[in-house]
């Protein structure tokens, strides 16, 4: 397996992704990967490095800047961080799509199969990729937020797929059934695989503070994989 740090930006602001690939003699699928609230850490880097185990390039997308960072356990920290992307959303689809443009011009690519996979903040961030009209394959919001912003969603082309804790205190029930609502109304092709007894970051082994919501569930989390490969296998065929 081959990694290595990319470099792009989106306006003035200088971002840094993390590629992982095997090496081929042609272009491969790519999947992109939204970091969670804490930024793009060693947890999204093992996660591009999952995606090139399967034969696609993963890429560790970057949505807060070159070497801006949260930590573990620093709810404040991270939510500051996290903050402005969510009340602005405009921003964020533009940084993701920065993102997006990035990947698609990859030797190691092929730029008509690419998708876009997310964990928590980041399953956000995909989501919006999707609301944003990108042209691509499919997303894959992991344990992700499910709220729009205020910024009117373009036709939804990608297949979309949700991972989702039934126990998540951050997305009640009556938000996956809005966004059921608006997935419909949009006519989008999507699917949500909700886990019994199962709170949020549950793919996350870290994640262990049950009274902020956050637990790891490793019955779960094979199940979300498994889910993955299926889906990317259906998106890249």
């Amino acid at each position: 397996m081959l990694t290595k740090y990319i470099d792009y930006q989106d306006g003035d602001t200088q971002l840094e992704g993390y590629l992982a690939y095997i090496e081929a003699d042609s272009p491969r699928p790519a999947v992109l990967i939204a970091h969670d609230w804490s930024g793009r850490r060693e947890f999204a880097c093992k996660a591009a490095e999952r995606v090139a185990a399967m034969g696609y390039a993963g890429f560790a997308l970057d949505m807060y800047g070159k070497g801006i960072v949260g930590r573990d356990g620093d709810t404040e920290g991270n939510a500051a961080l996290m903050s402005p992307f969510v009340s602005d959303r405009a921003l964020l689809r533009r940084r993701i799509n920065a993102a997006l443009h990035t990947v698609r011009g990859l030797s190691q690519v092929d730029a008509t199969k690419i998708a876009a996979m997310g964990y928590c903040f980041g399953g956000m961030c995909v989501l919006e990729l999707a609301r944003s009209g990108a042209n691509i394959k499919g997303v894959i919001s992991i344990h992700g937020l499910f709220m729009p912003g205020n910024v009117p969603n373009e036709r939804i082309t990608a297949k979309v797929l949700c991972l989702h804790g039934h126990d998540d205190p951050m997305v009640p029930p009556e938000q996956v059934l809005a966004f059921e609502k608006e997935m419909t109304e949009g006519g989008v092709d999507w699917q949500i695989h909700i886990y019994g007894g199962t709170m949020h970051a549950f793919t996350n082994p870290a994640a262990n503070n049950p009274s902020f919501g956050t637990v790891y569930n490793e019955v779960a989390a094979k199940r979300a994989y498994q889910s993955i490969a299926n889906f990317l296998a259906e998106l890249f065929q």
